[in-house]
């Protein structure tokens, strides 16, 4: 499996990313554990998580998946096998997204701590702070590589004009500059990330690590018509996407999943990192067949036939 390189951060990454806001979630420990295991004995190694997963949950404050990666790392004694992905910057309590100085350097210690590591391989901004200048932000996430606290930078749900100031402001200042982002994008959702941000990050070069991947279950093939999710939990989510435009996404990818002998999930995926741009995508299981259904994605080779007929189904 050839890795690749996220943007200029120095990190090479195999093409799929495990996203950890189901740890201490609706993956318990044990269950957390098998699917780490399971994720890195087949050759994976990034592992996304933030600070707030998973404080939507009642009777969670945040940083339950950083609490349960880091008891796994302790555990196995892999530290050198993975790379670390985590975020800064949403509400953990103060009652606002928050990227201050003074925010950062209180919660990466946190996050540390809550890892059990000394250092983080990427530091994400999670959410723009409209009260704090990105000077000031940039300033500090600069200290924490200089410290070696953090190995690279990224941001996350950010516009092309947010990320474009970010990197004049870290290229005129001398400061570390941001070497990724993380953007909502999939074969459903395109204009999340095509566009603008699709084209400043193929400009800079910037690793793309795609979130939503599969649009919360969309895409996997499982969920054919609206009636199919009323009421569940899915419902909320995926209601509105059963319209023409859905259907026909549907049935092609279903059409081009037969024709590989592969499954739906496998093909939205194999799609997603032949775009131009994305590094990997982030993949989210819990349990281990789920996941290991899930990987076989990353060697996927889908046909330039393929790839169009899914690009011209998806179009708007």
């Amino acid at each position: 499996m050839t890795k690749r390189a996220l943007g200029d951060s120095g990190l090479e990454i195999a093409p799929l990313v495990f996203g950890g806001n189901v740890f201490g979630w609706t993956a318990d420990q044990p269950t957390s554990f098998a699917l780490l295991d399971a994720f890195v004995d087949a050759g994976f190694d990034a592992i996304d998580t933030a600070d707030a997963y998973s404080r939507w949950v009642q009777g969670h404050e945040g940083g339950e998946s950083e609490t349960v990666i880091g008891q796994w790392l302790q555990a196995r004694g892999r530290r050198d096998d993975v790379k670390i992905f985590t975020k800064v910057g949403s509400d953990m309590g103060q009652g606002r997204n928050d990227l201050s100085p003074a925010w950062i350097e209180k919660a990466v210690e946190a996050s540390l701590r809550r890892l059990q590591t000394d250092y983080i391989d990427l530091y994400q901004t999670h959410w723009p702070d409209p009260e704090t200048p990105q000077e000031e932000t940039l300033r500090a996430l600069d200290r924490l590589v200089q410290a070696g606290k953090v190995r690279a930078i990224g941001v996350s749900n950010h516009d092309a004009a947010q990320v474009r100031q970010a990197l004049d402001i870290s290229a005129r200042e001398g400061l570390a500059a941001y070497s990724s982002i993380q953007p909502h994008y999939n074969l459903y959702s395109r204009d999340t990330f095509e566009g603008a941000l699709q084209d400043l990050a193929v400009e800079h070069g910037l690793g793309v690590i795609t979130y939503f991947s599969l649009e919360s279950g969309f895409l996997t093939g499982k969920y054919k018509n609206a009636g199919q999710i009323a009421g569940t939990a899915r419902e909320g989510m995926l209601e509105g996407k059963f319209d023409e435009r859905g259907v026909r996404i549907l049935a092609v990818l279903d059409a081009v999943a037969q024709k590989n002998e592969a499954t739906p999930a496998q093909v939205a995926l194999a799609w997603l990192l032949a775009q131009p741009g994305v590094t990997a995508p982030i993949v989210s299981a819990t349990s281990t067949a789920q996941l290991d259904d899930t990987l076989k994605a990353a060697t996927l080779q889908l046909s330039k036939e393929d790839l169009a007929d899914l690009t011209d189904a998806s179009a708007y």
